[in-house]
């Protein structure tokens, strides 16, 4: 739009003390014609822009005019542009990359400390990521229902929900959304969501209680678990758990004990330890792991 290509000059001409139309039109992605029909026009909206011709000459802004060119500071935009650079990964980069150079221009962009810090929010299936993002998205702003197949360890089952909010938590994406199936507020993880779609039904946005938007509200650990580990699998528990989670043995066995929401989840992830974890308590969830761990003999010895 032409507003935030206005913005976009003025900007890169606080940050920049002169620059060229050709320059301005590279990075704008428009013409040289454009540039002059622009200047033009913040001119007319009372910012005084000066064009000087020649080898060292280009486009500033007159000097004198008094305008605040210190909104954030140098680190306060490196955090900011950090950010903005961690959401290319899941949405578009066209549309982030130009807001990257209207917050800073400077032909030293890539050297900051922003381009020192990478964060990929996308998972494995990226572009589908993406899709479920932009798709939630315009279904939030448009107050218009979404229906997808949802997958879970009790099967899959086609869900249809009000969406009010997409979150990055836990290392996964969710979505909030009032479920009309099970009549209140659930969080769905977006990985799980497949054949999705906005439907043409509307919705009134309700209010959302103060408990359903504390994430932590969904998964709480109303259980406990203890488990001795080998030493060898140390550098995976303090991964993550921290350096503090656990008590050595002095056998040189490791005595961890956590909480945990789900029964399913915690028995997977002691089994991938194979046969350097042993469940201590409770004693369901022992006898669980070692149930499935017959099994897995009992099928291998029909294979070979």
């Amino acid at each position: 739009m032409k507003i935030d290509r206005l913005l976009a000059i003025v900007t890169i001409l606080l940050q920049q003390e002169r620059v060229t139309a050709p320059v301005l039109a590279q990075r704008l992605e428009v013409s040289r014609r454009t540039i002059h029909r622009d200047v033009d026009d913040i001119c007319k909206a009372g910012i005084p822009i000066v064009t000087i011709q020649g080898a060292n000459g280009g486009i500033s802004i007159a000097e004198g005019f008094k305008l605040d060119k210190n909104v954030f500071t140098a680190d306060e935009l490196q955090d900011i542009i950090t950010g903005l650079n961690s959401l290319r990964s899941v949405s578009d980069n066209a549309k982030i990359q130009s807001l990257i150079s209207k917050l800073n221009p400077g032909k030293n962009t890539d050297q900051s400390m922003a381009a020192k810090i990478h964060i990929d929010l996308a998972s494995h299936y990226k572009t589908s990521i993406t899709d479920k993002i932009n798709l939630i998205k315009k279904a939030i702003l448009e107050n218009r229902l979404i229906s997808f197949d949802y997958y879970s360890e009790k099967g899959s089952f086609n869900r249809k929900i009000e969406p009010y909010s997409i979150s990055f938590k836990w290392a996964n994406w969710y979505v909030l959304g009032f479920c009309v199936n099970r009549n209140d507020f659930r969080l769905f993880k977006l990985n799980r969501i497949w054949n999705h779609g906005i439907l043409d039904e509307g919705f009134v946005p309700r209010e959302i209680p103060d408990q359903k938007l504390d994430f932590d509200h969904f998964f709480v650990d109303e259980n406990r678990i203890t488990v001795l580990f080998d030493p060898s699998v140390k550098y995976r528990i303090v991964e993550e758990y921290g350096p503090n989670c656990f008590e050595t043995e002095e056998d040189g066995r490791l005595r961890f004990s956590t909480g945990y929401t789900n029964r399913e989840f915690i028995i997977t992830w002691v089994m991938s330890f194979v046969d350097r974890a042993c469940v201590l308590e409770p004693a369901d969830v022992a006898h669980e792991v070692k149930k499935r761990a017959m099994n897995i003999v009992r099928l291998y010895e029909q294979d070979i």
